[in-house]
């Protein structure tokens, strides 16, 4: 999986018109953070098909940042987080973002975008 970093204007239709370009290129979000900082929005989202989504934010003419995602599946349990987020510490891997991918009665899927992507995977390991 990928994650994109991409700016927008703070202004109503922006994250619709993004929605909608990814949907018509049949592009599936797996994860999405947005958020607006006075005039500027930011999207950060996760997909599976990185490559579709490169060439359809090129063809809007977007600029976008792009990491690798890691993703790994922890018990729904206290002190599940804390122990996966004190290991990637400890292997010193910077945690850009994290996304809750799917939740179940026993099990939650993560992604995590970081910069190191084998360190982090070595450490979840």
């Amino acid at each position: 999986m990928t994650e994109f970093t991409i700016q927008l204007s703070n202004r109503p239709g922006q994250l619709a018109s993004l929605a909608k370009i990814m949907a018509d290129a049949e592009v599936n979000i797996e994860a999405l953070a947005a958020f607006g900082i006075d005039d500027l929005g930011l999207v950060r989202l996760v997909v599976g098909d990185a490559e579709a989504a490169r060439r359809v934010i090129s063809e809007a003419g977007l600029v976008a940042e792009e990491r690798r995602v890691v993703t790994t599946v922890l018990s729904h349990r206290p002190g599940a987080l804390a122990s996966l987020t004190q290991g990637l510490a400890e292997a010193g891997v910077n945690i850009d973002g994290l996304y809750v991918l799917h939740t179940h009665e026993d099990q939650v899927e993560l992604a995590l975008a970081v910069e190191d992507a084998e360190a982090a995977e070595a450490a979840i390991a």
